[in-house]
């Protein structure tokens, strides 16, 4: 993915700008920044609506840091200056006050279970809603077009993202679309090494940081397969790999790190993929997945038949 298609990802511009959260792109900026701007950026998640309030020169005095290094904070985040910055900000607490969610999603060792459900709630349905928002529906269209039309795909995915394509695997495989998913580093280089032109490989990390996702997706790219990527940071090294981008915006919570609202907003995103797939071969799907239904129809449990008579317990 070239600098400009990333800096364009990263300020919105999918074909509905603004519709994004400012602090979902700070979010997602952060690793990227240097450690002077990330200090602007994390002081503004810290209390946005103080930081909207704030002068240039206020804000620069909190983070310990020059003018000249938010300026370039804001630009960073494809800003034309401090002053749309506020105004973003501002947008953002209006919206935020409209919602009915809990404002604080931590969650402490003694948060009775009712807090607990209600902040992983609140965190998982923010993060589905600020993924859809701001996720670039042409990338989608072109990862779903590509893999549609490719010989075959291959999925790089280990840890928690390596259930998810699993299950992408699974489903794609269940309307008679080729595909592998290596989580093994061994395998997947040397599945990446034989792909050509007309493959694709696409690696799923929420962080864009797991080397044994990289790694095989930057050997597929230089065999010639197009090459998707599914993270929370569009800036990360696993965009540098990436021919297509998709990127997700889930917040963490005490206990969460990388957890089940990332799981959720990779889950869209693979949901996206799979329907769209299916959509366009619509009737070989359909049909793959009556044979593959009926494959297994024997091996379900009908509600007159006794669970034991199946497990091999009977009296």
């Amino acid at each position: 993915m070239s600098e400009q298609e990333r800096a364009s990802h990263s300020s919105g511009e999918t074909g509905e700008p603004g519709t994004d959260s400012i602090e979902v792109r700070i979010r997602a900026m952060l690793p990227a920044l240097t450690p002077a701007e990330r200090r602007v950026g994390e002081q503004i998640l810290a209390d946005p609506t103080g930081a909207g309030r704030s002068t240039i020169t206020e804000l620069a005095g909190q983070c310990q840091t020059s003018l000249t290094t938010v300026t370039r904070f804001c630009r960073a985040l494809g800003l034309t200056g401090y002053p749309e910055l506020r105004l973003a900000l501002a947008t953002d607490a209006g919206w935020a006050r409209s919602r009915s969610w809990i404002q604080g999603t931590e969650i402490s060792p003694d948060d009775p279970a009712e807090r607990v459900l209600a902040v992983l709630v609140e965190a998982d349905g923010r993060a589905l809603e600020e993924t859809a928002s701001q996720l670039d529906t042409v990338a989608l269209g072109k990862a779903v077009t590509t893999m549609g039309e490719a010989r075959s795909i291959d999925i790089y995915a280990v840890s928690g993202s390596g259930a998810l394509g699993l299950d992408l695997r699974l489903r794609l495989h269940h309307i008679g679309v080729a595909c592998n998913l290596w989580s093994d580093v061994h395998d997947s280089l040397a599945s990446a090494a034989l792909l050509t032109r007309a493959d694709v490989a696409l690696g799923i990390s929420h962080s864009g940081e797991t080397r044994e996702v990289i790694e095989p997706l930057g050997l597929a790219r230089q065999h010639g397969a197009t090459t998707i990527a599914i993270t929370n940071f569009p800036r990360s090294p696993i965009a540098e790999v990436a021919d297509v981008l998709l990127t997700t915006a889930a917040r963490e919570t005490t206990f969460r790190s990388g957890g089940l609202s990332a799981r959720h907003a990779q889950m869209l995103v693979i949901d996206c993929i799979y329907i769209g797939i299916a959509q366009r071969t619509h009737v070989a799907s359909e049909n793959a997945v009556a044979e593959t239904r009926n494959a297994v129809r024997g091996h379900r449990l009908s509600a007159s038949t006794p669970a034991t008579r199946h497990a091999g317990n009977e009296g």
